[in-house]
């Protein structure tokens, strides 16, 4: 069974380390001329698959924005990820779920399971009732060759205090870095399935994260409206870089649906080459 890393790092070669967000926030959808309603936006996410899947190689539907209209909502995002996923493209579902034992292992049959309506390729998860208690979750995502990205390092300012405390002499941040790289046993030289999720505008030394064994994917939000730059990369990242999947939506987006693959392709360009090495 070929590992979502060995998978990751080959979509990356092949066709760049963008991930397109596909985030149908309300001001969106009326700017798209879409209700806001399910049907808007599973409109929204068909569109964006399809504007996506001939240049880029991963895309990330941020979960809420379909769960915010209920069973008609969560049927629309089935839509989305078995689209996207049918496209060739790899699915990462923003879920950020979090909690212990059997909910977790609930969580990973409905996102991670191969045939779940809800499945996806990796998943994000909040490591914030610590991060044993997502080990199942990580086991089972290893099991079926799928990933996972849990937080570490987020660019909102109310976790700067929380992130940067001190954990066993590190870091909380680095502290949760240090048992997801662990979790993972494969080759040194492989990539990983299990990343992190860190923001491309952290100080990456304030919260005491460096250089890794491995490649560890690193899944980082903040580029384009939030600020980062594709020529900021290896500056923010350096020795991480590498593994950086810069995730960009609201750029992307804001571009409406008659422009959305000429200015995908474009963001794109920007990051071919963008590395450390």
């Amino acid at each position: 069974m070929i590992t979502f890393g060995a998978r990751l790092r080959a979509a990356v070669a092949a066709r760049g380390r963008l991930c397109v967000g596909i985030d149908p926030h309300e001001s969106l959808l009326r700017e798209w001329g879409l209700g806001v309603d399910a049907g808007g936006v599973r409109e929204f996410g068909l569109r964006t698959v399809d504007a996506a899947a001939s240049t880029v190689a991963i895309v990330k539907p941020q979960v809420s924005f379909f769960e915010r209209f209920g069973s008609a909502g969560f049927a629309a995002l089935e839509d989305v990820l078995a689209a996207a996923r049918a496209a060739g493209l790899i699915v990462i579902a923003d879920a950020k779920r979090g909690d212990i034992d059997t909910t977790m292992d609930a969580y990973a049959a409905a996102w991670l399971t191969p045939g779940s309506p809800l499945e996806a390729d990796a998943l994000t998860l909040s490591p914030y009732l610590g991060v044993g208690a997502l080990s199942s979750t990580l086991d089972d995502a290893l099991a079926h060759g799928k990933g996972a990205f849990v937080l570490s390092a987020t660019s909102n300012p109310e976790a700067v205090s929380l992130q940067s405390a001190d954990a066993q002499g590190r870091t909380v941040a680095a502290e949760v870095a240090a048992e997801v790289v662990a979790a993972d046993s494969g080759a040194p030289d492989e990539w990983s399935s299990l990343g992190l999720v860190i923001g491309a505008t952290v100080d990456l030394s304030a919260r005491g994260l460096g250089a890794f064994a491995r490649t560890v994917p690193i899944l980082a939000p903040g580029f384009g409206a939030q600020g980062a730059q594709p020529s900021d990369l290896v500056r923010i990242f350096g020795p991480l870089s590498d593994g950086v999947i810069a995730s960009e939506s609201r750029s992307i987006l804001s571009a409406g649906p008659a422009h959305l693959a000429a200015r995908i392709a474009e963001r794109a360009d920007l990051y071919r080459g963008e590395s450390h090495g």
